[in-house]
């Protein structure tokens, strides 16, 4: 039996914005995460992954583009976006958005839309 990790979120290098990644595999964990604090109007461009990726949205109102369609998701609300599908995301709400966006593999991947916004 192995040891659990404990891991404080300031031994992650935060992004640009302000997210902290976590990649499963580095800590023998089979899935991967984003915590992302976005203020308004900022996000994620659109990009896609081969794998479905799971939102939570714990503060603020987001606004998620997803194959084109547009939805908003606030504080308690949960977003499965199935496997191949562009999205992106921006905060809408007045405070910052927070959530943690759910990989459920051990290293993430990701495809960067190269089109016409």
């Amino acid at each position: 039996m192995s040891s659990p990790s404990i891991l404080p979120f300031d031994q992650f290098r935060l992004r640009p914005g302000g997210s902290l990644r976590f990649e499963g595999g580095t800590y023998d964990a089979d899935t991967s995460f984003f915590v992302v604090f976005a203020p308004t109007g900022k996000g994620a461009d659109r990009h896609r992954h081969p794998y479905p990726e799971t939102f939570i949205v714990l503060d603020g109102e987001i606004e998620a583009v997803i194959d084109g369609a547009s939805y908003r998701a606030g504080s308690g609300t949960i977003i499965v976006i199935p496997a191949h599908s562009w999205h992106e995301f921006k905060a809408v709400s007045a405070d910052p958005a927070r959530l943690v966006n759910i990989h459920p593999v051990p290293v993430m991947s990701q495809e960067d839309w190269n089109g016409p916004p």
